[in-house]
C-alpha cells in the first residue's frame, strides 16, 4: 500500500490506517471483536494487507492489549499510535485529565498494555480544560526526550488550541471526524494544519456507518449502540441522512466500486490525510483497504460535491454530553 508522510516531521504511515476501537470489550458500537484470537488475527491481516498504521487508545477497553499482542513479533512492521486522556471515576461521568503527572502515568500504563518500549504517536484524546495546553504537551515532549514516545498528537482540538500546543513541541497529526459527513473541519483546522505541516488522521471516516451502507433503518443497530443515542441516528435526522448515503451509493455503483472505498477515496484526494476506518471484519478490512486502488477524476469530485456537499449531513456529531469534551 502506499505511504504517506504524517505531516512534515512525522513517521511515514500507509495511506489508510486501521482504527482499533472495535477490538476491545466495551466497544461502543456493540458489534466489536470480543474473541482474542479473532482480534489479533484481524491485525495480523491487516498489517499483511498492507494497512500498519494502526490506532488504539486506552480507553478502548482491552484493545490495546489485543494489539500488542498482535504485533508482538512484528514491531518494527507498524506505526504505532494511541490515546490518553479520558478517565471514568467509577459511579460519574467521562472527565479528561490533562495533568503532567497523569500523562506520566497513562503512558507507563499504555507501554505495559501494548508490551512495547516506544509508541510511534502518542495523541492527547481531548483537551483537559482546567489545564492549560502548553503544560500537557509539555509533559508530553518530555516522553519524547525519555524515549518513550516518538511523535506528538492531539485528538479534537481547535486551531487556536492547535497553535498553542505546537509553540511547546511540534505536533505531527490531529485526529478529528472527517468524512462526507462531518466536514466542519475545514473551516478553520484544516488551514491551521497546512499552516504548520501536521496531517489531519480522519476517525470515523464512513460517517459512523452510514457511507458504507451498513444499515438502513435503526432496528438494523443493537439495542445497546452507542449510535443510537448521536443526533445524527435520531428523528428525521436518520432518514435524511440514509437518503444522503444512497446518493453517495449511486455515485459508488457509477464508479465500479463501493461506498466505503469511494467516501475513503474522496479523503485520499487531500494529501495531508490519512483515514483510520474500524471494522470487526475481515471483508470489510480488505474492501476498506482497496480504498487505494480507486482514483477520481476532477468531473467525479465535482459531482460528490454536488450531490453530498459540505452541511448536507443532518444532526450534530455529538450528544451533549459528548459535544462538551469537544474543544472549540
Amino acid at each position: 500500500m502506499e505511504q504517506r508522510q504524517l505531516g512534515r516531521l512525522g513517521p511515514r504511515v500507509s495511506a489508510i490506517g486501521f482504527g482499533c476501537m472495535s477490538l476491545g470489550i466495551g466497544d461502543v458500537y456493540t458489534s466489536g471483536v470480543h474473541d482474542d484470537a479473532a482480534a489479533i488475527a484481524l491485525v495480523r491481516r491487516a498489517i499483511d494487507l498492507g494497512v500498519t498504521f494502526l490506532d488504539t487508545a486506552d480507553i478502548y477497553g482491552d484493545s490495546e492489549l489485543k494489539v500488542g499482542q498482535a504485533i508482538h513479533d512484528r514491531r518494527g512492521e507498524v506505526v504505532l499510535a494511541t490515546k490518553f486522556g479520558f478517565v471514568q471515576p467509577r459511579g460519574s461521568e467521562e472527565r479528561i485529565d490533562g495533568r503532567p503527572e497523569y500523562v506520566r502515568f497513562a503512558c507507563e500504563r499504555s507501554l505495559q498494555r501494548l508490551a512495547v518500549d516506544v509508541v510511534d504517536l502518542y495523541y492527547l484524546h481531548r483537551v483537559d480544560p482546567d489545564v492549560p495546553i502548553e503544560d500537557t504537551v509539555g509533559a508530553m515532549a518530555d516522553l519524547v526526550r525519555q524515549g518513550k514516545v516518538r511523535h506528538l498528537g492531539l485528538s479534537e482540538v481547535s486551531a487556536a488550541t492547535l497553535r498553542r500546543a505546537h509553540a511547546v513541541h511540534p505536533i505531527a497529526a490531529v485526529q478529528t471526524e472527517y468524512s462526507l459527513f462531518s466536514r466542519d473541519a475545514e473551516d478553520d483546522l484544516v488551514p491551521a494544519l497546512r499552516e504548520l505541516g501536521v496531517a489531519l488522521v480522519a476517525y470515523s471516516p464512513l460517517g459512523r456507518g452510514f457511507l458504507a451502507g451498513r444499515f438502513r433503518s435503526l432496528e438494523d443497530l443493537a439495542p445497546d449502540d452507542w449510535r443510537r443515542r448521536n443526533p445524527r441516528f435520531q428523528g428525521g435526522a436518520f432518514e435524511q441522512n440514509v437518503a444522503l448515503a444512497d446518493r453517495v451509493r449511486a455515485l459508488a455503483a457509477a464508479k465500479g466500486c463501493t461506498p466505503a472505498q469511494l467516501a475513503l477515496a474522496w479523503l485520499l484526494t487531500h494529501d495531508n490525510v490519512v483515514p483510520i476506518p474500524g471494522t470487526s471484519s475481515v471483508d470489510r478490512l480488505v474492501e476498506n483497504a482497496a480504498a487505494t486502488t480507486v482514483h477520481l477524476t476532477r468531473q467525479e469530485l465535482d459531482e460528490i460535491e454536488r450531490l453530498s456537499p459540505k452541511g448536507a449531513a443532518a444532526g450534530a456529531r455529538y450528544h451533549a454530553s459528548g459535544a462538551a469534551l469537544l474543544n472549540g
